[in-house]
């Protein structure tokens, strides 16, 4: 079945004028959604505690309040904290502070999905997700255009609720790209899936691997960090710009042929089965469960990860390299 791409006959503009939006959280999403929605003409309030996010409102014109302050203010509140403290964070500073038809929003659906949220009667909830980093978010629409995003409702939500979700995606820009309908464990299980096989996961082990394999073998780090993590870039915009048929068209014959003779040796069925293994820990709800505890237990797993990670070799090689080219940092 083809998913839904809302025409801009379906969006009602106005449904958010008179209504103050709170945006919770003044990180990269969150400061791009408050400059978007100021610059379409919706009433913006910032939650944001002291720091160097309040800092940043400040300096951006806001006038940041407490969280509970600006829950009481608004119609619409969107949460765009670290997944991590949602649960926290709502049950002892917002959830007091709402009434019946408000709007809690997030840009990802994990603190819906797994029920870490527990909405009083009468609030709604909507998913209004932008593909695409903050600063992306902001850019595209500062140059007249906008990134798609996907909107999801609950299944008992009432029809305003989608009817604010589709203004508000709008004022961030997101119709200009296409707003697409989904549902919130669609959006929740592709996005950690695409992160933990592909996008982070998958990609950081490859190259590590891969970069470990070239210098075991006596190959120079250096050779190694430029093969398998610099030119990494130059394929991924490729992809990102084209898709695949289009990066295999743009590289060389060497490189096609070699994509051809050996990328189903390193993804091959026992990977592809692994994958499936992974989508279902999803699913069933195992990797959140994992995840809430590893947060609950202070972080561990992720703090070892991290100080194994700053002492790899390939991080010692591209630190230096890196400093030949300051252009990367532009």
């Amino acid at each position: 079945m083809a998913t839904r791409v809302f025409s801009s006959e379906e969006i009602d503009p106005l449904a958010l004028v008179g209504q103050r939006v709170a945006i919770i959280g003044y990180g990269a999403q969150g400061r791009a959604h408050a400059l978007n929605l100021r610059d379409s003409g919706i009433d913006v309030v910032v939650g944001q505690r002291p720091g160097v996010g309040f800092q940043s409102a400040v300096a951006d014109g806001f006038e940041p309040v407490a969280i509970a302050a600006a829950v009481a203010q608004a119609r619409v509140i969107n949460l765009l904290l670290p997944d991590e403290v949602h649960g926290v964070v709502f049950s002892q500073t917002i959830a007091p502070a709402l009434r019946p038809g408000q709007v809690i929003m997030a840009c990802h659906g994990f603190s819906f999905h797994y029920g870490l949220l527990k909405l009083p009667d009468g609030v709604d909830f909507v998913l209004v997700a932008p593909k695409g980093a903050g600063p992306q978010v902001r850019r595209q629409f500062e140059l007249g255009g906008g990134v798609p995003c996907l909107i999801a409702t609950g299944p008992d939500s009432r029809p305003e609720t989608l009817r604010l979700g589709l203004a508000y995606a709008a004022a961030l820009g997101g119709a200009r790209a296409g707003i697409f309908e989904t549902t919130i464990a669609a959006e929740t299980e592709t996005d950690l899936f695409g992160e933990q096989v592909v996008l982070c996961g998958g990609v950081n082990e490859l190259v590590i691997q891969a970069f470990d394999t070239l210098v075991e073998a006596g190959y120079q780090p250096e050779l190694a960090y430029f093969e398998c993590l610099h030119e990494l870039m130059l394929t991924v915009d490729l992809l990102h710009r084209g898709g695949v048929a289009y990066m295999r068209k743009m590289i060389s014959n060497t490189a096609e042929y070699g994509d051809l003779v050996s990328g189903n040796k390193i993804i091959d069925a026992g990977t592809k089965q692994r994958m499936r293994e992974i989508l279902a820990g999803i699913q069933n709800g195992e990797f959140a469960r994992q995840w809430i505890s590893e947060v609950e237990a202070g972080m561990p797993a992720l703090a070892k990860q991290r100080q194994q990670t700053s002492q790899l070799l390939i991080e010692e090689v591209g630190r230096d390299l890196r400093t030949r080219m300051p252009w990367l940092q532009t």
